[in-house]
């Protein structure tokens, strides 16, 4: 699918909003879990709590009465109070036996609904009336099994409530865990997304940049490749034909440089006299056959070299210097050229010989030879004038420098 660069930068966005809204879901998602979850036991253990308290009363009120049977008369009013007493105690078991899961509290609830009902059962009795009978003493026992049971309800209640906070804490260890989890993976996919989505956008103005490279470097055999039909798709085609028009136009200049070249070569060449062109840098880019024929040198040894590093005559190199130094034309500077010679002759009439002693007087042997010789007169192979033409460009540094050889006076 080919989707064009404000699609791209669309989808990247409505991507990155879903990832948000997903992440802020699920850490929403388990934080009202874990908000249920906490309600929950709170809540069980709040009816626990208060069931235990309202259970407590019963016991102490069943107690109370019993302790009254035991040290007066019983009357008909005081065993139908005791006789309501256990009815509601056995209610409040009950409930309570249906909020435990634990066999060992439901054990305890069941043994005090029994040792109630056995109590009710016996306060039903008209035996108990007669004072000292073998009834009192079974109620005496009967409330003493109560009490032990709700004492050992008390213990395994307070285990229940440590369980219940272990159990709490585990809950927010886990909900925790879970977020940071979720957390995690949503930060490594956005940093996924936030290096492959720009990847995927910038790729091709990367390919347009080094394309930009190329041709600043004078590079026209580049081209851009990009496939998608969308807007970097239309730069990078009408990029391609730009660039094919610059090689076009770099090959038409470099046909009509070389046309002109040849041209310029020709009529150095009809002058019939030595031409030499320097650039504003004083290294020589044309000789034409006359020169090189008058200084016997070969182009590689001259063409984009420094004349200064070359075999070229120093009165040429001298005059080359002051037009660039000036600027300006040169006019009947006057050109000598030695005869060449091999530089690796050594001079032999600067030796000295070693001298001869006679008789006490030192005597040079060559000091006769030396007042003979006469001195030889340097030997030209050519001797005229040079005039050197300035060829301005747009700048300084494209300033081309002609000069034409003569032995003759340029008027």
């Amino acid at each position: 699918m080919n989707l064009s660069l404000k699609g791209r930068v669309k989808w990247s966005f409505i991507i990155a909003n879903l990832v948000v809204i997903s992440l802020t879901f699920i850490v929403f998602y388990y934080l009202d879990n874990l908000n249920k979850e906490i309600e929950t036991i709170t809540l069980k253990s709040n009816r626990v709590a208060l069931l235990t308290d309202e259970i407590r009363i019963s016991a102490v009120s069943l107690l109370k009465y019993q302790r009254k049977l035991l040290t007066n008369k019983p009357t008909p009013q005081q065993v139908d109070k005791i006789i309501n007493l256990c009815e509601g105690f056995t209610s409040q078991l009950q409930t309570l036996d249906s909020l435990y899961q634990n066999p060992d509290a439901k054990k305890v609830v069941g043994q005090m609904l029994s040792y109630v009902d056995s109590l009710k059962l016996v306060l039903s009795k008209g035996a108990l009336f007669s004072r000292g009978g073998a009834g009192m003493t079974t109620i005496g026992d009967l409330s003493d099994k109560i009490l032990d049971s709700f004492s050992e309800f008390q213990d395994i209640q307070y285990f229940e409530t440590v369980e219940r906070d272990r159990k709490i804490k585990e809950i927010i260890s886990a909900t925790k865990r879970h977020m940071m989890i979720v957390l995690i993976i949503g930060f490594l996919f956005t940093i996924i997304l936030a290096l492959v989505i720009p990847g995927k956008i910038a790729l091709p103005f990367k390919k347009i940049k080094d394309a930009i490279r190329e041709l600043q470097d004078c590079n026209f055999d580049v081209s851009i490749y990009y496939s998608q039909e969308d807007e970097i798709g239309e730069i990078a085609r009408e990029m391609n034909k730009m660039i094919y028009s610059f090689k076009v136009f770099e090959e038409l200049r470099a046909d009509r440089i070389s046309v002109e070249n040849r041209k310029f070569d020709a009529l150095a060449n009809l002058v019939r006299k030595p031409v030499l062109v320097a650039n504003s840098s004083g290294s020589l880019i044309y000789l034409n056959n006359q020169t090189y024929s008058l200084l016997q040198v070969q182009s590689e040894d001259v063409i984009g070299k420094e004349m200064t590093e070359t075999v070229i005559p120093t009165t040429i190199v001298e005059t080359f210097e002051l037009a660039l130094k000036r600027r300006s034309k040169i006019e009947n500077n006057e050109i000598k050229i030695l005869a060449k010679r091999h530089e690796d002759e050594e001079v032999t009439e600067n030796k000295e010989s070693k001298p001869q002693v006679i008789e006490g007087e030192i005597i040079d042997a060559h000091s006769d030879e030396g007042e003979n010789e006469e001195e030889k007169e340097p030997e030209y192979i050519y001797e005229g004038y040079a005039n050197v033409i300035p060829i301005r460009g747009k700048e300084s540094s494209l300033d081309y420098y002609l000069m034409v050889l003569s032995k003759e006076v340029f008027m």
